[in-house]
């Protein structure tokens, strides 16, 4: 269980949802000439369809969105570059066996130096210093291999040189080609695009945008949590907002796939604030320097330079995007919960038949909780309370109620009414080691009042985590739990989840974990 509602401030329950008194989707202009050629110009951000909700909004993610950013084009065009260099250079004929190979670890090296990142202006001719140092790297590998593997026919270092010279002009002209034809695609089918940042910098952005379709992105509005007032006025010809609530609406009723920072978003708590939004709808973030002195700490530089019109533009990449770690650590969850589960049946019976015996029918006990991106699922556990006894998703804890028999008592103290939870990891819906899960009632209230406590559902939710090895479990405190939870998310590794359940195991068996 988390932290009791008297340990976190604002407590008594949630307000309604941040609203917003301006008029989103309209621009004032000055009556008399240009009034209707002004109106014509603002992108219309549409009114709500109905009154908003007067309780807090749960931390549900809607549906992803499937970027097409030609990254599958540009893997085809490096593998062709190697499949042609092997086919046609003279002397490669011992290599010919290992060209896919060769193309998966081209693949990995270009991954590697950023190759495949997101870019608004890309140019092969600037990555073309990079190509050439895989290229090298790459062949020098292979005629080390094939000298090991075949030493009765080397590759000279002439067929190296060859190699390597016409698989670098392949691939420039392949991604040369792949880059004209994205650009292409931009300009005519342009994808919409907020611009989050204060005054004439973020009009410069946005202006430059609307006027050079190549990008591919276009303007529907400026985001400025800065104003008092959203709608009241228009800059470069979009409408400017300034609540979140009218942002979350028009990133919704635009489908917003592109936000465009003009300053590096922890500058500003109100700015911050919009990342998790722009995330949580599957945005692409950029960070635009209109005044060349952005420092971005805490981001990983994209390499070589990006630019948008003469303004040095990068993408605001999440630290933890590591996908193969999180494919690892998915493998382990599964490893790990299949074997404990084998592990644990024995035990898992005879708490199954205690519970039988002592409370009546109704083993396991199934709630719904929030997980990854707010996505809801049914957690198991062994009954705690008993048979006539029920346990509403609103209250906050049962430790200590009376309805609990001294089996649930033993049960809660020891951590095995939690041990069904294994079976929610084989299924997917945990995580061995995460932020813990709540009930949705509770993840809106804590949501509204606590600002980091939504961004914990970035990562699966675990049986165990960072917070609960520091004791942060039962009545104990929500800001705490939530800082810890997104302190371990900030810094994840697969070390520290072993570390972590090394620390949970060793708990368990000195019996000092409580129920949650």
């Amino acid at each position: 269980m988390d932290s009791a509602p008297a340990r976190h401030t604002g407590q008594g329950g949630t307000g309604p949802a941040g609203g917003s008194t301006g008029t989103t989707g309209t621009s004032t202009a000055p009556a008399g000439t240009g009034t209707t050629s002004r109106r014509r110009s603002v992108t219309a951000i549409h009114p709500p369809r109905g009154p908003k909700a007067d309780q807090a909004r749960p931390a549900a993610r809607p549906h992803r969105v499937r970027r097409r950013d030609g990254v599958a084009a540009l893997l085809g065009a490096d593998a062709l570059a190697v499949v042609v260099t092997t086919a046609a250079v003279p002397g490669l004929e011992p290599a010919l066996w290992a060209a896919a190979p060769l193309a998966l670890l081209l693949a990995g090296l270009h991954a590697q130096a950023g190759l495949y990142r997101p870019r608004l202006a890309p140019s092969a001719l600037l990555e073309l210093p990079a190509l050439a140092g895989r290229a090298a790297v790459l062949w020098c590998g292979a005629a080390a291999v094939t000298a090991a593997v075949a030493p009765h026919t080397p590759l000279s270092w002439g067929v190296l040189l060859s190699a390597v010279v016409l698989q670098v002009a392949l691939a420039c002209a392949g991604r040369g080609f792949v880059n004209q034809v994205r650009r292409r695609t931009r300009a005519r089918r342009p994808a919409s695009a907020l611009v989050v940042g204060p005054g004439a910098g973020a009009s410069a952005v946005a202006a430059a945008l609307h006027g050079r379709p190549e990008y591919g992105l276009r303007p529907v509005g400026l985001a400025d949590p800065a104003v008092r007032s959203s709608g009241a006025d228009a800059a470069a010809g979009v409408p400017v907002l300034a609540t979140h609530e009218d942002i979350r609406r028009a990133v919704i009723q635009n489908s917003v796939r592109h936000a465009v920072f003009t300053r590096p978003p922890e500058a500003d708590e109100r700015t911050a604030s919009l990342v998790r939004l722009f995330h949580d709808h599957g945005c692409r973030l950029w960070l635009a320097d209109p005044a060349g002195t952005a420092k971005v700490t805490g981001m990983r530089v994209a390499e070589p330079a990006d630019q948008l019109w003469g303004y040095a533009v990068q993408p605001l990449l999440p630290r933890p995007a590591r996908p193969l770690e999180r494919y690892a650590k998915r493998a382990i969850d599964s490893l790990l919960a299949s074997l404990a589960l084998l592990a644990a049946a024995p035990v898992m019976g005879a708490c199954a038949l205690v519970v039988r015996l002592s409370d009546g029918p109704g083993v396991i006990f199934r709630q719904e909780r929030v997980g990854l991106y707010g996505r809801p699922f049914t957690l198991l556990k062994f009954r705690t309370l008993r048979a006539d006894a029920h346990e509403s998703a609103t209250r906050w804890t049962v430790a200590g109620d009376c309805r609990m028999s001294p089996v649930g008592s033993f049960l809660r103290k020891s951590s095995l009414d939690e041990l069904p939870q294994l079976w929610n990891v084989v299924r997917g819906d945990m995580s061995l080691v995460g932020p813990r899960p709540e009930r949705p009632f509770f993840v809106a209230k804590f949501s509204s009042v606590h600002p980091g406590y939504e961004a914990r559902h970035r990562m699966p939710v675990g049986i165990t985590g960072l917070a609960q090895i520091n004791g942060l479990r039962g009545d104990t405190s929500i800001e705490d739990r939530a800082r810890f939870d997104n302190h371990y998310i900030d810094t994840w590794s697969l070390w520290q989840d072993l570390w972590i359940l090394a620390r949970t195991a060793a708990s368990f068996f000195r019996f000092r974990l409580g129920g949650s």
